[in-house]
């Protein structure tokens, strides 16, 4: 029988850790919560087969900080930070430090569960002997306009803030956001952010 996925939750909300544990331990998971990143340490947990779903702001010690931490320490865990709309600049640096995933909030239970099952797969999202190239050859599909809207949606900037930026409409934007991740078949904001980082987009501000 195989042994249950831990989930290990930092998060210094005390509403929030509940919430999150409670609904994860219906999906069959081992679930433990931490009030902050010092008390996740303290316990020194093994990372085999485990997730970490990490808050990206927290006083004292941050989400980022944990990360930096962590790979100090030389330990691998799968990390999902939960990001606020306007974390999405620190999210992509998780990205680039090998974090998972990141989810907005609000989010469902749905997007949470699907995301730590990706986080702990994600190895295979892009197969070798062929899955660069395809990735590629989709990046490839976007026009020059596309690959301006993508560039400044992967250093963090709202729909309204690309439209500014680009002299464009919100409405523009909207049309060629979904066309992009249609022609990137991703699957959400944070996908899109991991593959265009792995087609070589720029995720630092001008």
């Amino acid at each position: 029988m195989a042994k249950r996925l831990s989930v290990f939750v930092v998060d210094d909300d005390a509403s929030v850790r509940k919430a999150i544990k409670r609904s994860l331990e219906t999906y069959d998971f081992q679930v433990e919560a931490f009030p902050s990143a010092i008390a996740f340490l303290e316990t020194g947990h093994k990372p085999e087969n485990s997730c970490l779903v990490l808050d990206i702001r927290m006083p004292g010690m941050s989400g980022l900080e944990l990360q930096d931490k962590l790979h100090t320490q030389g330990i691998s865990i799968p990390i999902i930070f939960i990001t606020g709309h306007g974390d999405v600049p620190l999210a992509v640096r998780a990205l680039k430090n090998g974090a998972a995933d990141f989810i907005e909030k609000p989010f469902s239970d749905t997007a949470l569960v699907e995301a730590i099952k990706y986080a702990t797969k994600r190895t295979r999202e892009l197969p070798a002997g062929g899955g660069d190239r395809e990735l590629f050859l989709r990046f490839e599909t976007l026009t020059r306009r596309e690959h301006e809207v993508l560039e400044q949606l992967v250093v963090g900037q709202s729909n309204k803030c690309v439209a500014h930026i680009l002299e464009i409409s919100p409405r523009t934007v909207e049309v060629h956001r979904a066309r992009i991740m249609e022609k990137m078949h991703a699957r959400n904001l944070s996908h899109l952010v991991r593959l265009a980082l792995s087609a070589g987009v720029k995720a630092e501000e001008s």
